[in-house]
């Protein structure tokens, strides 16, 4: 088969308009392997495939993108970079989007190879070709050439051919297109710098990054929210988040949320604001952020009275991520009836909010309830059942009634609030307690899809395994979980049949 291909590619370099053979390539190469083709790759010869791609022609232009896509894939990298330099810096120009996304397909496995790398980073032209192709219309040639350039940043060489050499002006140039584009290359300049402090010190050094956190703090609130996304990205890492800080950034967004109250446009950025501090406090020290920046925790409460479902949903994110790990729990414990309130106000919110708030409001529940057995001592579970009563005046019925609706997600939503409750003893004595609560547990009839049955399984598993199920729930029914447990989440007990005689 592998030989019926090169025989018919030997043939299409022969012809002038090769359209038949085209085709009948394009149909042989879909049933011959991969490895067989792998054998045959010394053999293959693709400039005249690749001079097709100049002709003006919709049809043959797909299928030798999809014949090309087929034979490259059988050449090692080291090889394709060495001896397709030309083709590939012509595919990069090429007026045809699918040709562009091509190229840098493969220029993506080159720049995977550390072997061929080096022969991409010794062609200043293909580099430059892969940063003018950030500056397109494609979104998808332009997320292919972030990645490939954000990938050779990763050895210092490539740090130096980006960093040091006439590509930084080009990267500079391509910026000058468009509000877009000029975020794309701040995307790319993000990703980089949060590899590594040194990437970072590049980055900082050519003047992107002061420029992004220039336009953070600008007064367009239309730049302000772009921009914050992309810095919340940078503050993922510990250099990023040291960095923001040595440079006043965090103190200035700090300062921007205290004056969001007189400017009518801060709904436009003010939920990116928070969700940054959000994140600050988990990657970091809960108590600390908030201490330092009381305004956040103040404007989280603030917009979980928000008439605008943007502004709740954020804080309602933000108030599940603050609570995620105990310190968290603790520091929103501090804030006494106030948090009180803003528990009724979730529970409210997820009995009457719209599908997409609700899922959101319980995911928050899940996570602000949820104590790993390690941490369960008496104070801390004391804590999350007076936060679980405060939610509504019967917050398992509300939970069970919300997972019986006809929606699979809010389903799985409302299972996930029992599944993190479930290794609490006070929870399990609320379960045991609320009629025909344990028989709903193992009752697969309730779930019909995929999602719902895992959902039920986890819940199931995080009773089964806790230490207190069999006293609390006792052993008949411990012993139903074991067997829910055994026998796995997607378990159809078998109907019986009897045969009757003479029955047809």
């Amino acid at each position: 088969m592998a030989a019926q291909a090169l025989a018919l590619l030997r043939e299409v370099a022969r012809l002038e308009a090769p359209l038949e053979e085209l085709r009948a390539l394009h149909s042989v190469l879909q049933a011959v392997p991969l490895n067989e083709l792998r054998e045959q790759a010394a053999e293959l010869r693709l400039g005249p495939l690749f001079s097709l791609l100049n002709e003006n022609h919709r049809e043959k232009t797909t299928l030798c993108v999809s014949i090309l896509e087929r034979l490259l894939q059988a050449m090692e990298p080291v090889h394709m970079a060495r001896n397709l330099r030309v083709d590939l810096q012509r595919g990069l120009i090429h007026p045809d989007d699918s040709v562009k996304i091509l190229t840098l397909s493969q220029i993506g496995r080159i720049v995977e190879n550390s072997d061929a790398v080096p022969e991409i980073l010794n062609n200043a032209e293909l580099l430059k070709q892969i940063v003018y192709c950030i500056g397109g219309e494609n979104l998808s040639v332009a997320k292919a050439a972030i990645k490939s350039l954000s990938r050779i940043s990763l050895t210092q060489a490539g740090l130096e051919a980006l960093f040091e050499s006439n590509l930084l002006d080009d990267l500079k140039s391509v910026m000058k297109t468009n509000d877009i584009v000029r975020y794309r290359v701040y995307e790319l300049i993000v990703e980089i710098s949060s590899v590594s402090p040194e990437s970072l010190n590049y980055c900082t050094t050519s003047g992107l990054v002061t420029q992004l956190l220039r336009e953070l703090t600008g007064e367009d609130v239309l730049v302000r929210a772009t921009c914050i996304e992309m810095v919340t990205s940078l503050a993922y890492t510990h250099h990023g988040r040291q960095y923001l800080a040595q440079e006043g950034v965090i103190d200035q967004i700090s300062n921007i949320i205290v004056g969001a109250d007189s400017d009518p446009f801060s709904s436009f950025y003010l939920p990116g604001f928070v969700k940054f501090f959000g994140n600050l406090a988990v990657m970091d020290s809960p108590q600390q952020i908030c201490e330092r920046y009381p305004i956040f925790v103040e404007k989280v409460f603030e917009m979980t009275e928000s008439q605008d479902p943007t502004m709740t949903g954020v804080a309602v994110d933000t108030v599940g991520i603050l609570g995620s790990n105990v310190e968290g729990k603790q520091v929103l414990q501090k804030t006494g009836t106030r948090f009180e309130r803003l528990l009724m106000r979730i529970g409210h919110q997820s009995k009457n909010a719209p599908v997409e708030l609700k899922i959101r409001c319980l995911d928050a529940i899940s996570s602000l309830l949820y104590l790993p057995p390690e941490q369960q001592t008496d104070d801390l579970l004391r804590m999350t059942e007076s936060w679980f009563s405060a939610l509504s005046r019967d917050p398992l019925e509300l939970f069970r009634g919300i997972s019986s609706q006809p929606f699979p997600e809010l389903h799985c939503a409302a299972l996930k609030v029992f599944t993190a409750i479930a290794n609490q003893p006070w929870a399990q004595k609320l379960m045991f307690n609320s009629p025909g609560f344990v028989e709903y547990v193992v009752d697969r009839s309730v779930e019909h899809d995929k999602a719902s049955k895992d959902a039920k399984y986890e819940l199931v598993k995080a009773l089964a395994n806790s230490k207190t199920i069999a006293e609390i729930f006792g052993n008949p029914n411990y012993l139903r979980l074991r067997t829910y447990l055994s026998e796995g989440p997607y378990y159809v007990k078998p109907v019986s049949t009897t045969a009757v005689e003479g029955a047809e």
